[in-house]
């Protein structure tokens, strides 16, 4: 009998201890050591030695030396603090990653103000040499963008502001949701939730055990809202306020460039699901009917319809995902393979667990590494997928400097999106019986669900509040209201009821790293099923292309990458309405099983 796999990630083989690890603690000193020398490259810099490639290698050398060094780091305390939220000295160590980082970025922005005062004319012939092919694209975006910041000076402040500031304010909202627990009684017996495995039980077919986790859930998250209030309300107030020095207009500028795409692009992808939104609202009336109810509320979207709901054990839904993926590529399963069994992969049910998912890369050790609490739901199955597309998506990549590594949040979940759906249309094809097959087919949709209205509502609310919070603090109460205006125009009013206190509970509001975190879901979403199509159309022969559009994701903007790759334009409708075409053809599959 073959051995069941462990569902216990490996963190010794990077720096063992954990979290009192004396080699980590050697190799933060490390990173401190290169910033120094760092910072004394810049101060020796000649201004007439800028357009000669020998004198920017040592820099760009250790800087990308240090670079991968920090996500080494920042990877391993990210892991130590979600596997156990009540790992403080996780925290701390995360605080002097934090540290390091903001220094590394201060050094950066001399750096890239060098690079602007260099000559159009001497960028151009630096650009040829051999030396910064594979790096030209990150190098020209550093100096464009260099223009439109403050002085180095001013920035090198704002970055260590922001680690007791800004990026504070992210921990605490990390703290409150440690804390967070839900007493709950299961057969007879009071048990103690964390957020995570809540979430997960609110997905329980019975709709009694549904509503009253929401209930608890929700008056949980009431009793925390001030302290999410300041958290959320500080994080917004400290990018406003850096944008109006920068002279930025706009709330969607920082975002937009850190995904390396135009408004056009945005606006063309939001247009389409606007204008294909109803057939959806047909799905959630339909789902209402089959579940007996009249209309469905926040904790019925994503409930299971039908008998066909399946438990998969972690084994099975490991050979689910690898033998899918052979399908398609053996590159991918291979790798997949080597991530379940080389212990790459928490995934065990437990209490003290940090909510979510997430794949974090080791990019000197050349790993990654997977979070989730797995519970056995086609949707956990559905997550895995998703998580080991981001894995291989790093992977396709060890090979590249680190500038060229860099690629961003869109791109990122295009990868793992279409990890999944290789798993789910395979799944769903491959289903024993019609009511199997409509339980994956729905589990499909929700998915569309979730991108299209789900995700839609946190993008029409961010942008609501950020236009608020530039007037001032915004309450608890009007958070609330936001909230939940948002949320009936992404559904397009079609629940019975909503979820207030959204804003407070969903980790993703409140990530420093990246504003917005939210479009970039459905932007992957969309241009996955684009890929997906040409993936079916070309079939084992498109392996090779899509490993080439992955390596590119760090070196041109969305729109060249689609254009180069796929031959699309990404600021016209057509595109995106093509990837629409695809959800919709599974809601009017749905609508006529359940006729």
């Amino acid at each position: 009998m073959q051995k069941p796999l462990k569902q216990t990630w490996d963190l010794d083989s990077f720096f063992s201890g954990g979290s009192s690890s004396v080699a980590f603690t050697q190799f933060l000193e490390a990173i401190r050591t290169d910033n120094g020398k760092l910072v004394e490259q810049l101060d020796q810099w000649k201004p007439e030695q800028a357009h000669e490639v020998a004198a920017l290698l040592p820099i760009l050398d250790l800087l990308q030396s240090i670079v991968m060094k920090l996500r080494e780091a920042d990877s391993f305390v990210a892991c130590l603090a979600a596997e156990n939220q009540a790992d403080k000295a996780a925290i701390a160590l995360a605080g002097h990653v934090k540290t390091y980082s903001a220094v590394y970025a201060s050094a950066m922005t001399r750096f890239d103000q060098y690079l602007a005062e260099i000559s159009d004319s001497h960028w151009e012939q630096l650009l040829k040499s051999e030396e910064l092919k594979e790096i030209a694209y990150p190098l020209t975006e550093r100096r464009a963008l260099a223009v439109e910041k403050l002085s180095p000076e001013q920035e090198a402040l704002v970055n260590e502001l922001a680690i007791d500031g800004y990026h504070g304010w992210g921990e605490a909202y990390n703290t409150t949701v440690s804390k967070f627990r839900i007493s709950y009684e299961e057969n007879g017996e009071l048990i103690e939730l964390s957020a995570g495995q809540a979430a997960n039980k609110m997905h329980n077919p019975d709709r009694a055990v549904r509503e009253q986790l929401f209930r608890l859930w929700e008056d949980k998250w009431a009793d925390h809202a001030d302290y999410c209030a300041d958290a959320l309300n500080h994080l917004a107030g400290f990018r406003l306020k850096l944008y109006e020095r920068r002279g930025w207009e706009g709330i969607h500028k920082e975002p937009l460039s850190i995904n390396r795409m135009s408004k056009e692009t945005l606006d063309a992808m939001w247009g389409v699901i606007d204008k294909s939104k109803g057939i959806f609202v047909e799905y959630l009336q339909r789902k209402a009917k089959l579940l007996g109810v009249e209309r469905l509320s926040w904790y019925d979207v994503e409930a299971p319809v039908g008998t066909g709901s399946k438990h998969f054990s972690y084994d099975e839904g490991a050979k689910l995902i690898v033998d899918q993926f052979r399908h398609f590529s053996p590159k991918l399963a291979d790798f997949s393979q080597g991530a379940f069994e080389a212990g790459w992969i928490e995934a065990e049910d437990r209490p003290g667990k940090r909510p979510g998912g997430f794949c974090t890369s080791f990019p000197i050790a050349e790993q990654t590494r997977i979070f989730m609490t797995y519970a056995g739901t086609a949707s956990n199955v559905s997550t895995l997928a998703h998580e080991l597309g981001h894995g291989y998506h790093q992977h396709v990549m060890n090979d590249l400097p680190a500038l060229a590594q860099d690629y961003a949040m869109n791109v990122a979940e295009t990868a793992s999106t279409f990890a999944e759906l290789i798993v789910s249309d395979a799944a769903m094809k491959s289903a024993s019986n019609e009511e199997e097959r409509l339980t994956l087919l729905e589990d499909k949709i929700q998915r569309s669900v979730a991108f299209y209205m789900n995700i839609h509502a946190r993008f029409l609310f961010e942008t609501k509040f950020y236009e608020e919070r530039a007037k001032g603090l915004v309450s608890v109460e009007r958070l609330n209201e936001l909230m939940v205006e948002s949320q009936k125009l992404g559904y397009l009013d079609a629940l019975e009821e909503y979820h207030p206190h959204f804003w407070a509970s969903k980790l993703h509001f409140y990530i420093t790293e990246v504003p917005f975190y939210n479009f970039p879901y459905t932007f992957g979403y969309m241009f996955s099923a684009g890929i997906y199509a040409e993936a079916v159309r070309q079939g084992a022969a498109f392996e090779d292309k899509y490993i080439a559009l992955l390596r590119d994701t760090g070196r041109m903007p969305v729109e060249e990458l689609a254009q180069k790759h796929l031959g699309v334009d990404l600021r016209k409708a057509e595109f995106w309405q093509q990837a629409m075409d695809l959800s919709v053809a599974d809601v009017r599959e749905f609508l006529k099983l359940t006729e």
